[in-house]
C-alpha cells in the first residue's frame, strides 16, 4: 500500500543521505496527556514502593502516622482539641501523639504576670501528662524558651522514612471522628497508588477552603459535585504533610534563611503578613517554596460549610480576640456523602494561588491530540506556538512569567523531549513533544538523523504541521521563537492587516497565518512536502522556517505582509551598554540572538526591567487576572 500523503515530507527527509539509524526513541519515559508522573526534584529519590497496586497500605510495619499538636497557653483549647482527637476512629492502627508546648516569653516576666504564666504552664503540663492516649506513644516536648509559631511548625517534624506522615494540628482545632479514616484512605489512593500518585502533591488540608492569597484573585467557586480538588495554598487548620516535600522544604528554608533571602512574593497577601509579623509566622516561607516548585495540596469541598477540621479561631497569634468556629464539623450524624470514595487524580481539578484552574500534564504527542488542546487554549480563535529550540531554560521561564503577567494564555510550547519540557507540562503549560509528535505522524516508522542540523529540521517541520492542524481546526496561528519577549498583552495584533492572510518577519522570525479558505487551500500535505524538500537547501545559510515558507507562498501566488525587519515592531538586544529602556517605548517585542551570550542578554533585560525571575528561575510575582 502506498504511504499516505501526510507522511510524504518525512519520507522525503528519510531519503536524504544525511540520515542515519539511531537507537529507538521509546526507551525514554513517556508522559501521557493526563499524567503527572515527572519527579520535579530529581535530587530527591521518590519512594521505592510507590507503585504497588494494592487496596490497602502495603507493609504496615513501615507505615507511620504521627499527630503533631502545637500548643502554647490555651488550656481549654488544647483540652477540646485532644479530646476530639481521642474520639476519632483509628481501628487497630497505631497513631502516635506528639505534643509541643511552647514556653511563655521571658519578656513577659514582670512580677505581677510571672506567677500567672508559671501557673498556666504548670496546668497545661499536668493536663497533657494525665491525658490518656491509647492508640500509640504519647510524647510531650516542653520548650525552655518561647520560639513562636514558626519554629513550632518547622521543628516539629523531620520524617524518619518515606512512609512516615505527620498531621499537624494547632490547639484551637476540633477534629471530626472521621478525620483519620479519610486521611488514611487519601494516603492509600494518592500516595501509594501508582496510577494516582503525583510528586507535585505535598499533602492534604482538612479545613474548609475560604482564602485566596493572590491579590485580585478569583473567588472560590466549586460545583456541588467537587468533593476533592487540588489547590496550591497550604492549610494550617489541620494539614497532612507528605515526607519528601516536607524534607525538601526544610532544606530549601535552611538555604534561604542562611543567605538572608526573604520569602517576598509580589502580588500575594501573605507577603504583607510577613512584612508585618516577620518570623512570628511560617506560611509565607512555605508559600514561596511551593511557588518555586509548582506543588499542590489536596482539599475537600463538603457542602453546607462543613469540614473534617474546624478552627475555633481562639485569641492568639492569628486573632486578637476569639472569632468562633469557621465551619461546621462533619461527623456521623451529618454524613450524607460517600466520604471514602475518591476520584482518580486525572478527574480532579487543580487551582493556583489566584484560584485559576491549572491543567497539568498536557504533553501533546500526536496530530490527533493537538486538536483537542487547540480548542482548550485558543483565545479569539488564535493560537501562539512558541518554539523552544535554541532557547535556554531560564529565558523560557522568564518568557512564561511575562505571559502570566500579561494574561497571555493561548499558547503552546514546542520542544524536544527533555526533563525541562516535562516540567513545564507538570506546571500546567501545554507542550508538544516534537520527537513523539513527528514519530506519530510517520506511524512510528521514521529513523532519525545524527547530523548537526537535525534539531533545526525538526523545528521547521513541526511548525509546518501545527499550522496545518490549526487551520483545519479553524484557528489563526502565530509562530514565534523563544528568544523574544512580548511588551504587551497583544504584541502583534496592531500589525495585522485584514487584506493579508500571511504576515511574516525575518528578524525576529515570526509568522502569522490567518484561518481562511485560501490559506487552508494552500497549506496542505503537498505544501508541507515542499517545506521538507527545501530544508537541506537552506541549511548553513542562516535561513530557516520563515524564509522557506515565504519562498513557497510566493510560488503559490500568495501575498505576504512583512511586518517587521528590526523596525517599528521589535527591538534587538545587543552588546552595547546603552540604556535601552527608552528605545523600547512603542515596541511590541524585544528579541536577541543566542550568540550574544546568556549573561549579556540577562543583563540587558535586567536594565530594561524585563527580567522577572529570581535565582531559582521562578516568577518574582504572582499576577492574578479575573477568570
Amino acid at each position: 500500500m502506498a504511504p499516505q500523503r501526510q507522511f510524504l515530507p518525512l519520507l522525503l527527509l528519510l531519503s536524504l543521505p544525511a540520515f542515519f539509524l539511531y537507537s529507538h526513541y521509546h526507551s525514554s519515559p513517556h508522559l501521557s496527556l493526563s499524567s503527572h508522573s515527572l519527579n520535579p526534584n530529581p535530587d530527591l529519590n521518590l519512594p521505592s514502593n510507590l507503585g504497588p497496586r494494592l487496596n490497602s497500605i502495603p507493609n504496615l510495619s513501615n507505615f507511620s502516622f504521627i499527630l503533631k499538636v502545637l500548643t502554647f497557653d490555651r488550656l481549654s483549647s488544647l483540652s477540646r482539641c485532644l479530646r476530639s482527637l481521642a474520639a476519632a476512629h483509628y481501628g487497630r492502627d497505631t497513631v502516635h501523639l506528639h505534643i509541643y508546648v511552647d514556653h511563655f516569653r521571658h519578656a513577659d516576666n514582670v512580677s505581677e504576670l510571672l506567677d500567672q504564666k508559671l501557673d498556666e504552664s504548670r496546668r497545661i503540663l499536668e493536663f497533657v501528662d494525665g491525658f490518656d492516649w491509647k492508640y500509640g506513644q504519647k510524647v510531650v516536648h516542653y520548650r525552655t524558651g518561647n520560639v513562636g509559631l514558626q519554629a513550632q511548625w518547622l521543628e516539629a517534624w523531620w520524617p524518619s522514612s518515606d512512609h512516615e506522615f505527620a498531621f499537624v494540628v494547632e490547639d484551637d482545632l476540633e477534629l471530626s471522628p472521621l478525620y483519620y479514616k479519610f486521611l488514611k484512605s487519601l494516603i492509600q489512593n494518592y500516595y501509594y497508588n501508582s496510577s494516582n500518585f503525583s510528586p507535585s502533591i505535598y499533602g492534604a488540608s482538612l479545613q474548609r477552603p475560604r482564602f485566596v492569597p493572590g491579590k485580585h484573585g478569583n473567588k472560590i467557586h466549586l460545583d456541588d459535585g467537587t468533593q476533592i480538588f487540588l489547590y496550591q495554598l497550604v492549610g494550617t487548620w489541620g494539614q497532612l504533610l507528605f515526607p519528601k516535600p516536607w524534607k525538601e522544604f526544610r532544606l530549601w528554608y535552611d538555604i534561604h534563611k542562611a543567605k538572608g533571602i526573604k520569602p517576598f512574593l509580589q502580588g500575594m497577601v501573605t507577603t504583607g503578613w510577613y512584612k508585618k509579623l516577620g518570623e512570628r509566622i511560617w506560611t509565607p516561607w512555605f508559600i514561596s517554596f511551593i511557588h518555586s516548585r509548582g506543588y499542590f495540596n489536596i482539599y475537600t469541598n463538603f457542602l453546607h460549610e462543613r469540614a473534617l477540621s474546624v478552627s475555633h479561631r481562639d485569641a492568639g497569634v492569628n486573632y486578637g480576640k476569639t472569632a468562633g468556629p469557621d465551619s461546621y464539623l462533619l461527623d456521623e450524624s451529618s454524613l450524607d456523602i460517600e466520604l471514602l470514595e475518591m476520584q482518580p487524580l486525572t478527574k480532579l481539578k487543580w487551582y493556583d494561588f489566584c484560584f485559576k484552574e491549572v491543567v497539568p500534564g498536557r504533553v501533546i504527542k500526536s496530530f490527533k491530540e493537538l486538536g483537542s488542546v487547540l480548542y482548550s487554549v485558543q483565545k479569539q480563535d488564535t493560537i501562539i506556538f512558541v518554539s523552544l529550540f535554541g532557547a535556554l531554560e531560564r529565558f523560557i521561564r522568564n518568557l512564561l512569567c511575562h505571559f502570566e503577567s500579561s494574561n497571555i494564555q493561548n499558547y503552546i510550547l514546542i520542544g524536544p523531549n527533555s526533563d525541562f519540557l516535562l516540567d513545564l507540562a507538570r506546571r500546567g503549560h501545554p507542550v508538544i513533544d516534537v520527537d513523539q509528535f513527528l514519530s506519530s505522524i510517520r506511524a512510528h516508522k521514521m529513523k532519525s538523523l545524527r547530523d548537526s542540523d537535525m534539531e533545526v529540521k525538526k523545528d521547521i517541520l513541526v511548525k509546518a504541521y501545527v499550522i496545518q492542524k490549526s487551520l483545519e481546526s479553524g484557528f489563526n496561528s502565530w509562530v514565534v521563537d523563544g528568544n523574544m519577549l512580548p511588551l504587551s498583552s497583544s504584541p502583534f495584533l496592531d500589525t495585522i492587516d485584514a487584506n493579508y492572510d500571511f504576515h511574516a518577519g525575518k528578524t525576529p522570525e515570526i509568522l502569522f497565518v490567518r484561518s481562511s479558505s485560501s490559506s487552508r487551500k494552500v497549506w496542505v500535505d503537498d505544501f508541507i512536502h515542499k517545506v521538507a524538500g527545501m530544508v537541506d537547501s537552506v541549511m548553513g545559510r542562516g535561513k530557516k522556517f520563515v524564509y522557506i515558507v515565504g519562498e513557497l507562498l510566493k510560488q503559490e501566488g500568495m501575498r505576504i505582509k512583512w511586518v517587521d525587519d528590526e523596525g517599528s515592531l521589535s527591538l534587538r538586544i545587543d552588546s552595547r551598554n546603552a540604556n535601552r529602556t527608552t528605545m523600547a517605548n512603542g515596541k511590541k517585542t524585544v528579541f536577541w540572538s543566542p550568540e550574544l551570550g546568556s549573561d549579556t542578554i540577562q543583563k540587558r533585560l535586567e536594565e530594561m526591567d524585563l527580567w522577572i525571575i529570581d535565582s531559582e528561575d521562578s516568577c518574582t510575582a504572582v499576577v492574578c487576572h479575573q477568570s
